[in-house]
């Protein structure tokens, strides 16, 4: 363990005995640090929270303090960053707000400098947020999805897996999976994300359904309820689609409208 002299590590902080913590770093009570974990200069991590093995935190961040909310009441809320993520300079991960409330960062993820993440949220895995994103309170980011430089995000919106959020994009609702979505304000979806498909693995047949989706959904000129039964009647039901369809008719805040000019979806 290369523990730098200069830190402040509570008593019952749990740590693995490979880790590097360096200088004026500070760790809160039951905090788990577990094997391969680096930690930078001046990182703060608060009570309850887990770093899963092999992240890599770099200087300045803050993870796993209160909740930006009034409405806390000092429960003991936690916070978990999953394995192989990066927390660049300055990313702030905040708790969650109820008794039995996390915020959860999954694996394999990037957070770009100034990065923020609100409580209750949950990030999966393998996605990026580029530098200056806000996530407000009760938001999803589901798996592979990508999210350009200061991205804002409602509380309680969810953006689907291998979706894309250009830069400075502000989401009042939420951003279907599988597509670009972009704009301010708000957001609007542009079209299918054919080259994050493509990088990751999605074959050709199912690229060309998601996009005969997206022209039923946004240049048929059909209500959403219309477009969705029109796409079950229609399109070849692959797991790809059953998502899509899913997606759509679980949202809450509901789903982004499509931009007002045809795109380039080939």
């Amino acid at each position: 363990m290369a523990i730098h002299e200069r830190t402040d590590i509570d008593s019952t902080a749990t740590i693995s005995d490979d880790c590097e913590i360096g200088p004026g770093v500070v760790i809160g009570p039951d905090t788990v640090i577990e094997s391969g974990v680096s930690i930078g200069p001046n990182v703060v991590i608060g009570p309850r929270t887990t770093i899963r093995k092999g992240a890599v935190i770099y200087p300045g961040a803050i993870l796993g303090l209160e909740p930006q909310d009034f409405k806390y009441d000092g429960a003991p809320t936690t916070c978990e960053i999953g394995e192989r993520t990066i927390i660049r300079e300055y990313c702030t991960v905040n708790r969650g707000t109820k008794a039995s409330g996390a915020t959860i960062v999954g694996s394999d993820c990037m957070l770009m400098t100034y990065a923020h993440v609100g409580h209750d949220c949950r990030v999966g895995n393998k996605v990026v947020l580029a530098g200056g994103v806000l996530i407000g309170g009760h938001c999803t980011v589901e798996d592979l999805a990508i999210l350009g430089g200061n991205v804002a995000m409602h509380q309680f919106t969810r953006i689907g897996k291998l979706a894309m959020v250009g830069g400075l994009a502000g989401l009042r609702q939420d951003a279907p999976p599988f597509m670009i979505t972009a704009g301010y304000p708000p957001a609007v979806v542009y079209g299918v994300n054919s080259i994050g498909l493509r990088r990751n693995g999605i074959t050709v047949e199912a690229r060309q359904l998601l996009k005969d989706a997206f022209r039923i959904l946004y240049r048929s000129g059909l209500n959403r309820s219309d477009a969705l039964a029109k796409i079950i009647e229609e399109i070849d039901q692959i797991p790809e689609i059953k998502y899509l369809v899913e997606f759509y008719g679980s949202s809450k805040r509901g789903v982004a409208r499509g931009s007002l000019t045809q795109t380039d979806i080939q």
